[in-house]
């Protein structure tokens, strides 16, 4: 099966994904992780890509589905695998649809985490770093035990830039706007399953993997 895994920063469409890689014996194949390896190695993408970060630019589609292809093309991939931060945009599923079709695969199904608004907002802003050690903290799910202070180390914790509040919402508005296209793509294909991302780690994954089997009951 070819799978896409979708959902907001946040979300724990990782997380998921790797579980369900796991489960089904499918590559995870992360954009993150082939970007951070193509820059690593150096490679004619990686360079390209590194061009347009150290700008802090968007790496444009035809660089991202460059590399994608390249990755899906491997012997692992063969029978299916599951995309985790690809597609983002609707020109990248068309292109991607485009690309499978051409070698007779297509995308069986799409799951979409959905996690409210206000609960992304706490989960992706309560992040905290030690300036000294770089140990992370969360002030909700693990907090230090002295306010602004690492327990390791004793070093003062700062907040990314990333992180804050009014960012977070910002990047949030960001993912909505360009995945609402998506969402309606794969549903229109009949092929989009939303989860429920706030049960907890393992209840989502238990969802996502009864929802994939589903279909297949007799």
């Amino acid at each position: 099966m070819y799978i896409i895994m979708l959902g907001a920063p946040g979300a724990g469409k990782g997380t998921q994904a790797d579980i369900l890689s796991q489960e089904m014996d499918l590559p995870h194949i992360a954009s993150g992780d082939l970007f951070r390896q193509a820059l690593e190695e150096g490679t004619e993408v990686g360079l390209l890509a590194k061009s347009y970060m150290n700008k802090g630019e968007l790496v444009p589609d035809e660089i991202t589905i460059k590399m994608i292809m390249g990755r899906i093309n491997q012997a692992d991939c063969a029978s299916g695998c599951l995309f985790d931060g690809f597609p983002r945009t609707l020109h990248q599923a068309k292109v991607l649809d485009e690309a499978l079709g051409g070698q007779g695969k297509s995308i069986d199904k799409a799951i979409y985490i959905e996690v409210p608004n206000e609960e992304l907002v706490k989960r992706l802003s309560g992040r905290w770093l030690c300036r000294a050690c770089q140990t992370p903290y969360h002030v909700i799910n693990s907090p230090p035990k002295t306010l602004g202070k690492c327990d390791k180390c004793g070093g003062e914790l700062y907040q990314r830039s990333d992180d804050r509040e009014e960012t977070v919402r910002d990047r949030l508005s960001i993912f909505f706007a360009q995945t609402a296209p998506i969402l309606d793509y794969y549903k229109k294909q009949g092929k989009l399953i939303r989860v429920n991302g706030n049960l907890g780690m393992q209840k989502v994954a238990r969802e996502i993997i009864s929802a994939l089997k589903a279909p297949m009951s007799p």
